[in-house]
């Protein structure tokens, strides 16, 4: 059986960082991407090339087809029920704001409850703050336990007659811990709420099924799924698809007189202007990639790869991960900090030896501030890395209390 995935990725095959091998531990800000995906694009541009849509000649016949088969794959790869609920955006964060924007502006009233949780990445926070004082609506949020959950208390506690809008992620972009999407939407459901799901951080390690979960909409970004940055996704239930356009200009009309538009139906309507047919064939490869490799063989390297870099990171001293969780309740994202260094100097220190975390905020001030830390460092597994990377993360931790004078190892 295969067990190693890197030398798909010809970033990480050919890229050197001060001299040394790049450790690339930052899947969750973006992955890189296999030769397929690269080799995809690039077939695209030299064969394809044109704008769809719009000519009744074979280029344009052709990008078109491209662009359109992509939407088909990814309906099929989520189960969706027809391409029909499929928009392409440019990513999750214009499709959370689409359905913030439009749903949430059209259906919300004063009084209304919009329920998010705390541990949100700011594309599923602001914008529903916006919307909130927008309509006169009530911001609510679920709150995380001392390890990082959402308990099933806190859910049935906060999901009321009076939620119209749960909107939440799969996994946190934070704790990696994965949430009880399933409980959520039930509860949400029963209450005559609608869920919007953040995929972002989900689909890139688990497979999604959008019918069996019976979510309302869901979001994810391409290039946290191995494909190209610009491509993004939105799925939303047939019936509720059915919402005023965002952006206003070509290949959204049915018709334009001097005074009035009328607007086609599906996602076209959501799809003004030219559009990503690159990112969409990009993305249309990455699918065809990961399911060669299969979500379970994906989920087992990964899981292995976790245990391995808690397990590592546990046993120093003075190193604290947040988010208890183990087993496949969480993914490869793990924060942490060392005692006595700033995480932007941890991520310098590491970089000199080629490896590649994030630091900061993560785009969830909330979750900091109610874990109590301003800031943490953030290194985030995927199924091309190897325990060799965590070995040399691990390594390099050492060094930073060399290099800081904060004590022996």
């Amino acid at each position: 059986m295969r067990t190693n995935y890197s030398d798909d990725f010809p970033l990480l095959k050919n890229s050197w960082e001060n001299g040394k091998r790049l450790v690339y531990l930052d899947n969750a800000a973006t992955t890189q991407k296999p030769a397929q995906v690269i080799e995809a694009v690039r077939k695209y541009y030299e064969h394809y090339n044109a704008n769809p849509h719009r000519g009744a000649y074979p280029l344009s016949e052709k990008a078109t087809e491209l662009y359109e088969t992509a939407r088909e794959r990814v309906a099929g790869f989520i189960g969706a029920g027809s391409p029909e609920e499929i928009v392409f955006t440019k990513g999750t964060t214009e499709s959370l704001n689409l359905v913030a924007g439009i749903y949430g502006m059209d259906i919300l009233q004063e009084g209304d409850e919009i329920l998010i949780s705390i541990a949100e990445h700011h594309s599923n926070l602001i914008p529903w703050q916006a919307v909130a004082k927008a309509k006169g609506a009530r911001l609510r949020y679920l709150y995380t336990d001392e390890n990082g959950k959402l308990t099933q208390e806190e859910i049935a506690a906060n999901i009321t007659s009076q939620t119209r809008i749960v909107a939440v992620a799969q996994v946190s972009n934070v704790l990696g811990i994965v949430n009880p999407i399933g409980e959520i939407i039930k509860k949400a459901h029963e209450a005559g709420a609608v869920v919007v799901l953040d995929a972002a951080q989900g689909i890139p390690h688990m497979q999604v099924d959008v019918q069996a979960l019976d979510v309302d909409f869901l979001a994810f970004s391409g290039h946290k799924l191995y494909a190209p940055m610009g491509i993004g996704v939105l799925y939303a239930k047939k019936h509720l698809s059915k919402m005023r356009p965002l952006l206003f200009g070509g290949g959204m009309v049915d018709d334009v007189s001097e005074q009035t538009a009328t607007f086609t139906d599906g996602p076209a309507k959501f799809e003004g202007g030219t559009q990503n047919v690159e990112g969409a064939v990009g993305l249309h490869s990455a699918i065809d990639y990961l399911e060669n490799i299969g979500y379970e063989r994906i989920g087992e390297v990964e899981n292995e790869l976790t245990q391995y870099a808690l397990a590592r990171l546990n046993s120093m001293p003075y190193v604290t991960v947040y988010g208890r969780e183990s087993g496949h309740n969480r993914t490869g994202v793990i924060s942490f900090n060392i005692d006595g260094a700033h995480p932007h100097d941890v991520s310098t220190i590491l970089s000199a030896d080629g490896v590649a975390i994030r630091s900061g905020h993560h785009c969830a001030h909330p979750l900091m501030r109610h874990m109590g830390v301003n800031a943490t460092c953030r290194a985030s597994l995927c199924f091309y890395n190897t325990k060799e990377d965590i070995d040399v993360l691990a390594e390099s931790i050492c060094k930073v209390r060399e290099v800081l004078k904060l004590g022996a190892k």
